[in-house]
């Protein structure tokens, strides 16, 4: 699924000079997103009888409500809250056996409430916010974006160059990223912000003194690393990320590194490389192709470059749905994506396969994954609607056994956004 590409510089800056003009303004939004597919077997082997598209027991769906006021304080000072719901509106009775976030129960709370303040060329942000950053990013396929308990400094006063510093302290990703609640209670707005890494501190920077060319470096660490188990005493974690893109008359290019120390107490790195290679027409067509190579970690076999708040990740060979994939221990995966407005509408076909050596789930041969997606979307004024037809292959799911390599399914999903 594709993400809204929101510059961290852009979240910053929205609180602090965009409604210099109009002093107070009220937004929002509200989503019906639904998707079913036709997988036979579960994880544990077990062959689902009901498994057709639409059925309830492979299907999930959830509604979303946010309503979002900024305003402007005093000069240089700004602040905004977002306070944002979600329901099934029933569905689970009879249509669908899951949502989008991960719970059946409806709750509400502010996803978003924030304080920003300017002078000069330094602006700083305090609160809950989305955050976009290669390694620490909101994630944007469930019904409501993942969202940070942060504070951010940015600065811009070296010429055409942005340097920022992060400290992250919560996150809601295990709420709205179809993990439920913390507590899984009829109420469960007290722990749906939960400690993120026990605080994780980010710094970087970003350059386009050459027009066509953007190029930025990121350092992260973080306390301890939320994925690792208990037993693996694990006392944190330190990442870096570099990137270049080129935008030269349509010519798209770009490069990606990121590395990883997993101290733990068998400690172990491990980093991602990838390149693209595009061309884009402006309003006919734009077609990329890309690679990525996910290094081999011997000891703790961890992978490298997805969200450390989340799965998706930033490579350019992202899969749209089924994430976590491409950022597997030695892992190599390739990815075709092309998009074209026709007749008022946006259509797009993403392709992507993924080879992890060795990681055949009954162990000794590779794991092949493939998806391919077909997108059909419009908006109609306000509303904003997407239909997706998606296609998997994958030797680890949907397997009938240990031993037999998974048989493909269909996914379709349907997206309804209405802007206000």
């Amino acid at each position: 699924m594709k993400f809204t590409k929101l510059s961290l510089v852009a979240m910053l800056l929205v609180g602090s000079s965009a409604f210099a003009i109009e002093n107070v303004k009220v937004s929002g939004d509200t989503k019906f997103f639904y998707s079913t597919q036709d997988n036979t077997y579960d994880s544990s082997y077990t062959k689902n009888e009901r498994t057709g598209l639409f059925d309830q027991s492979t299907s999930i769906g959830e509604a979303s409500l946010s309503v979002g006021v900024t305003a402007d304080l005093t000069k240089g000072i700004s602040a905004g809250a977002t306070l944002s719901g979600i329901t099934t509106l029933g569905l689970q009775n009879n249509v669908v056996g899951g949502t989008f976030t991960g719970n059946l129960q409806s709750n509400s709370w502010f996803n978003e409430a924030w304080l920003a303040g300017t002078t000069g060329k330094t602006t700083g942000k305090v609160g809950r916010m989305q955050l976009d950053t290669p390694l620490v990013f909101s994630e944007t396929w469930s019904v409501l974006p993942s969202t940070f308990e942060a504070a951010v400094l940015i600065n811009q006063d070296i010429p055409d160059t942005t340097i920022v510093a992060a400290f992250v302290g919560k996150s809601n990703n295990n709420a709205v990223l179809g993990g439920g609640y913390g507590d899984n209670g009829t109420d469960a707005r007290n722990n749906v912000f939960q400690s993120f890494y026990k605080g994780a501190y980010t710094v970087g920077i970003q350059n386009n003194s050459y027009e066509p060319l953007e190029v930025q470096a990121w350092y992260y660490s973080a306390n301890i690393d939320a994925n690792a188990t208990a037993t693996q005493n694990i006392s944190g974690l330190q990442s870096y990320w570099l990137q270049a893109d080129l935008n030269m008359k349509g010519i798209l290019a770009g490069v990606q590194y990121t590395a990883t120390n997993y101290d733990y107490t068998n400690k172990s790195d491990n980093n991602a490389f990838a390149v693209m290679l595009g061309y884009d027409k402006k309003d006919v067509v734009t077609v990329k192709g890309s690679y990525s190579q996910i290094g081999k970690d011997s000891v703790n076999s961890k992978g490298a470059g997805a969200n450390l708040a989340g799965s998706q990740s930033k490579l350019y060979t992202e899969v749209w749905w089924y994430y976590g994939k491409i950022t597997q221990n030695d892992t190599s995966a390739f990815n075709v994506t092309v998009t074209a407005p026709l007749a008022g509408y946006d259509l797009g076909l993403y392709y992507t396969q993924a080879i992890t050596k060795d990681g055949f789930n009954s162990g000794g041969a590779d794991a092949t994954f493939v998806e391919v997606t077909f997108e059909v979307a419009k908006s109609f004024g306000p509303l904003d609607t997407g239909l997706y037809y998606i296609y998997i292959k994958s030797d680890n799911d949907n397997q009938k056994s240990a031993t037999d390599k998974g048989e493909a399914y269909n996914t379709v999903q349907v997206y309804l956004t209405y802007n206000f």
